[in-house]
């Protein structure tokens, strides 16, 4: 029996242009909010830049936190939901997403792995026909509004590889023939998803800034190219 073949792709730079964090608060919660809540937050969120880590994680939660808090979560999921869609219509990278369908082709699981709200990354997966979406999910209380905080964790860094894992073990399961877990691929751009990458069999670094970059030690997207992989 052939080893199954799992591919992990992260969202901001990787299958698109840019971040959409900034773009969704200001969606959610207006523009005037934001950078309300951005002047604040400066001295936190230029800590979070130069050091990353749980400083970005702490700044990121402190973000939402003030723009999303008291929202209705239900308005806010159907709003999510056509953000998503649109903000990857206008933000799409051809190159990956050609990737993702080659692994589609193959009959390969694919994983849409993420620090961004599962909110409105979960409507691209959909259209995408990902098998998952693997993000940070934000919690609600008793009456149904988010609080701006984490249900659970920021999904960066190593949690992505724990929560991948996670999802590997309960649905793809143990693989015959001796092999602890399925093949996998993973395909980032930035800091954050060097332990994911590090993590898989394949690793592509899809960052704009190449030998320049953070995952300057992974192979290229061009130099990996789609030929017949295990599976």
């Amino acid at each position: 029996m052939s080893t199954p073949v799992v591919a992990a792709f992260d969202f901001d730079g990787t299958l698109t242009n840019g971040g959409s964090v900034w773009r969704y608060l200001s969606a959610m919660a207006g523009p005037v909010a934001v950078l309300r809540a951005g002047f604040v937050l400066l001295p936190h969120l230029a800590r979070a830049a130069l050091f990353g880590g749980t400083a970005a994680d702490r700044a990121k939660e402190a973000l939402f936190t003030r723009t999303l808090a008291g929202l209705s979560a239900e308005d806010v999921r159907r709003r999510s939901a056509s953000f998503g869609l649109e903000h990857y219509r206008r933000h799409a990278r051809a190159d990956v997403r050609t990737r993702l369908e080659w692994h589609r082709s193959l009959g390969h699981r694919v994983v849409i792995v993420s620090a961004s709200p599962e909110l409105y990354v979960g409507s691209v997966g959909e259209i995408l026909h990902a098998d998952a979406v693997v993000a940070t999910h934000l919690a609600v209380d008793g009456a149904g509004r988010l609080t701006g905080r984490y249900d659970g964790r920021n999904c960066r860094g190593e949690q992505k590889v724990r929560r991948l894992r996670g999802w590997i073990d309960e649905h793809v399961g143990p693989v015959e023939g001796g092999a602890d877990r399925p093949y996998l691929w993973a395909y980032g751009n930035s800091a954050g998803d060097r332990r994911l990458l590090a993590a898989a069999d394949t690793g592509v670094d899809v960052g704009r800034l190449g030998r320049f970059g953070k995952l300057r030690g992974f192979p290229r997207l061009a130099d990996v190219a789609p030929t017949e992989a295990p599976g």
